[in-house]
């Protein structure tokens, strides 16, 4: 239920580096909700075009993030700064050009399985 999409206008890298940083994603945001990986999806889409305050020249970053349940300030600053530091290091977009955006969902509102949660 838990999920981590990323958008990014940095070009796609390897395939192992992305493996790895789906992986993170992955575990990152399972320890931040406190739920299991098996229920986390995550999505990288590279090479998309974007631009951050007029400029299209730097690479720039969107991340969603969306969860069955309600977040609080605590976590989704702990969130910011987890993965605004591995969208930094694993593909070099400055943490100034990444935006994520946080959205609690319903149960009633996220199917799985042929129902909802």
């Amino acid at each position: 239920m838990p999920l981590i999409k990323v958008q990014t206008s940095a070009a796609k890298p390897e395939k192992d580096k992305i493996d790895t940083l789906l992986k993170n994603l992955s575990s990152g945001i399972a320890k931040h909700f406190s739920k299991p990986e098996s229920y986390v999806m995550t999505i990288f889409e590279p090479d998309i075009p974007m631009t951050f305050g007029g400029n299209s020249d730097e690479p720039t970053c969107y991340i969603e993030i969306k969860n069955v349940g309600s977040m609080n300030p605590n976590q989704t600053k702990a969130m910011s700064q987890d993965f605004c530091q591995e969208i930094n290091q694993t593909l070099d977009v400055p943490k100034n050009r990444i935006y994520i955006e946080f959205s609690d969902a319903k149960g009633s509102m996220w199917g799985w399985n042929s129902s909802t949660f």
